[in-house]
């Protein structure tokens, strides 16, 4: 069995293994690792996002730096902000016996004068995203000229968000002696200029086969007509209600659609998209990692180097337009050893697409017939049934056994259940309607119910058991009242109903929740940080509608820009 140590790795980076809990190497790192650590060599490795890239290229770069050195010699360069700050963090557990090491990252988005500051105290090894590496170059900020180790991870995703020109410009900045490893999960035709142009005769590594979909994906597809496919995701939620998945969608318009139509019907969802703040993007995937989202909604560009764990499906809304883009999709799932499920909806006219995308990717894509509703509701039922006989039990509630089965006890129980039934899924609709986002009563009696509480909360909430809430948060930060809403419903996991009277400012905001939540809000906003920033939370005194006077003084601009 091949071992950490037996790759070569010396003793303080085995113990970093040790604490991290690492076995056996992974396919790329058993075939990358001993030759970066003994050859000084250019090298392109082609695998899948998730196969452990960063520990192969990483513990490498870590044994063969000069700690005695504070000049820069090893740059790592990513795709996006959130790629790179965990490629930081992963460099910093496997480095973390080297008490001299210090890794930097570079980013947009933050100051960049407190980065140029960690930068001069001494940082062996930079992470950065392209723009914001480029920009401090041309202020000579940052010194790359006599690096040693040059990565490019996730180099098919730099260059599909444009970064070519500015990825050469870098490559420029650096000497021609260093070694240059190229990490992608595909070799499209720039990936490949790159290749010839930046790098000197280097090896290639391939983990599986060149632009193959991983084996540990379930490939499927649904034919659905234009207008129908809102109704096929809701079909699959239905089949798979432990879902934990990323729905991508081509427009941003489109994305918030969906997920406010997902929020809607009870689904914990959040969007993703360009046109949210980098505040807003932290908090939806800080919430979307602690799994208080289920279901991301996003477009490919928003999406470009999440990298989460047990992400169990992948749901393709359109096809894209870029087989390599269907790649990089469905290679979220699947992961780490586990399985996963990639489906696409497609409609009968780019069902030849699917042939397309089958002979590229050498993997087969089947086809899945729509299951009815009473499928659907049959496995809805039999997870409800699970989900009850694997509660835990409160033994508090105990002495109050008696009382309730008393008072039930003028039903029998086909009667029983069958109340409990309607309760539990009284928005199901057995005989469904198709759907399409111009259906406004897509929920039946549910939907009537939602409506009123969205947009006249007087209807669904008396004003004494309501508390109202101060947030340092506004407009200048990209949030309007639906944004705000989502973010702060899906941080606190609450219902759509428990928040309501929500006014975004300019730089503050307002939202109401019921007094029950009133311990719930104030606790977990305490120590919340975004982007080194503290975000604050307060109860408001009665009858205020500016910030509490421990804010300053009131201001002039008291008009919401949006309330329901």
């Amino acid at each position: 069995m091949t071992t950490f140590k037996s790759l070569g790795l010396n003793a303080p980076l085995l113990k970093a293994v040790e604490k991290l809990g690492f076995e056996t190497p992974t396919e790329v790192q058993n075939k990358v690792i001993p030759i970066l650590l003994n050859d000084k060599t250019d090298l392109v490795a082609l695998a899948q996002t998730g196969t452990g890239k960063t520990a192969a290229f990483g513990f490498p770069m870590l044994q063969n730096i000069d700690l005695s050195l504070k000049s820069t010699q090893g740059l790592i360069l990513s795709p996006t902000r959130e790629l790179c700050l965990q490629i930081t963090n992963e460099m910093e557990q496997y480095g973390s016996e080297l008490k001299q090491i210090n890794i930097v990252p570079i980013y947009g988005g933050a100051n960049i004068t407190e980065q140029a500051n960690k930068i001069r105290r001494g940082a062996q090894i930079i992470v950065a995203t392209p723009g914001r590496l480029k920009d401090m170059i041309r202020r000579k900020l940052v010194d790359i000229s006599n690096i040693s180790y040059c990565v490019l991870d996730e180099a098919d995703e730099m260059l599909n968000m444009g970064f070519y020109e500015d990825i050469k410009s870098i490559l420029t900045n650096t000497p021609e002696n260093k070694s240059a490893w190229l990490f992608s999960a595909t070799m499209p035709p720039q990936v490949h200029t790159i290749a010839q142009k930046f790098m000197n005769k280097p090896i290639e590594i391939t983990v599986g086969t060149k632009n193959a979909g991983t084996k540990s994906v379930d490939h499927q597809y649904f034919i659905v007509g234009g207008r129908e496919r809102y109704s096929a995701l809701r079909a699959v939620l239905g089949m798979n209600p432990d879902i934990f998945g990323c729905v991508f969608c081509r427009t941003k318009i489109e994305t918030q659609k969906v997920a406010e139509k997902l929020i809607q019907d009870g689904h914990k969802a959040a969007a993703l998209h360009g046109d949210l703040s980098q505040n807003q993007r932290d908090a939806v995937m800080q919430s979307f990692r602690k799994k208080k989202i289920q279901l991301l909604i996003a477009t490919d560009v928003a999406a470009r180097g999440i990298d989460v764990d047990d992400i169990t499906h992948v749901i393709n809304y359109q096809l894209p337009d870029e087989i390599e883009t269907y790649t990089h999709r469905s290679g979220r799932t699947g992961r780490a050893g586990k399985l996963g499920t990639s489906i696409i909806f497609v409609t009968k006219s780019d069902r030849r697409k699917i042939k397309l995308i089958e002979n590229k990717l050498q993997t087969k894509i089947t086809e899945i017939e729509m299951p009815s509703a009473e499928v659907i509701f049959k496995n809805k039922v039999e997870h409800w049934i699970e989900q009850i006989k694997n509660t835990t039990v409160k033994s508090d509630f105990h002495p109050f056994i008696e009382q309730t089965v008393k008072g039930f006890e003028d039903l029998d129980k086909e009667t029983l259940i069958e109340l409990l039934l309607s309760r539990e899924f009284r928005s199901f609709e057995l005989h469904p309607k198709e759907l399409s986002f111009s259906d406004d009563n897509r929920n039946g009696r549910e939907s009537s119910s939602r409506s009123e509480g969205r947009f006249s909360d007087k209807v669904i909430n008396a004003p004494g058991d309501k508390d109202r809430f101060f947030i340092n948060l506004g407009s200048r930060d990209q949030y309007e009242w639906t944004t705000l809403k989502d973010f702060v419903r899906s941080y606190l996991k609450l219902g759509m109903d428990d928040v309501f009277q929500v006014e975004v400012m300019k730089n503050f905001s307002f939202f109401s929740t019921h007094k029950k939540h009133r311990d719930l809000v104030l606790k977990s906003f305490e120590n919340l940080n975004l982007d080194n920033r503290n975000i604050s939370v307060e109860l408001t005194k009665k009858g205020k509608t500016f910030p509490p006077s421990s804010r300053g003084k009131k201001t002039k601009n008291t008009k919401s820009k949006k309330k329901y």
